[in-house]
């Protein structure tokens, strides 16, 4: 289930980024699937939590090359689908190497490595898919607005599963304690 939902998840954050307008909130611009793209550095840390670093990196190339599909078939420019998996094989390598090295309880090795994960992908895929030097999709001045909307949103995300994390896991040793 861990594997299906992390590569669901990057499929339908293409699909739901193509068909839907980004957010403007206030200052930020946030595209729609940028709520699941924090979700699936979760999903990958669950997957490589339950296989290992190895495998998972089996799995990163399977989503890079669906992403990269999806994108294509969507209609995604060329540009926009090279600065995506640019990003996506960064930020997920990132992630990957930064929760294995970390000595700290999964929760919040699942929060320092996404957030390092989401800045990476957020700063590499803009600037190389979006801004004038890709698909000039967006001007300049936008730049530091489109970063900024997505890391804040891929932070939250972390965050919120981080929590939840932890909280599953604070329930799972009361429940050990007492059986």
């Amino acid at each position: 289930m861990r594997i299906l939902f992390y590569l669901l998840s990057i499929v339908i954050a293409n699909v739901v980024t193509a068909k839907f307008a980004p957010l403007q909130l206030g200052l930020f611009i946030v595209p729609m699937g940028t709520l699941l793209i924090g979700a699936t550095f979760i999903f990958r840390d669950l997957v490589q939590n339950k296989y290992g670093r190895t495998k998972t990196y089996l799995f990163i190339l399977t989503a890079l090359i669906l992403s990269a599909l999806v994108s294509f078939m969507l209609g995604d420019t060329l540009l926009v689908v090279v600065a995506s998996a640019i990003s996506f094989v960064v930020s997920e390598t990132a992630d990957t190497e930064i929760y294995s090295r970390l000595k700290l309880p999964m929760a919040w090795r699942v929060f320092y490595s996404g957030i390092v994960g989401g800045l990476l992908d957020s700063v590499l895929f803009v600037v190389i898919g979006l801004s004038p030097l890709g698909a000039n999709v967006l001007p300049w001045e936008a730049i530091p607005a489109a970063i900024t909307g997505q890391v804040i949103v891929k932070t939250s995300i972390q965050l919120l599963g981080a929590l939840v994390l932890k909280q599953v896991f604070i329930n799972e040793e009361k429940r050990s304690t007492f059986a």
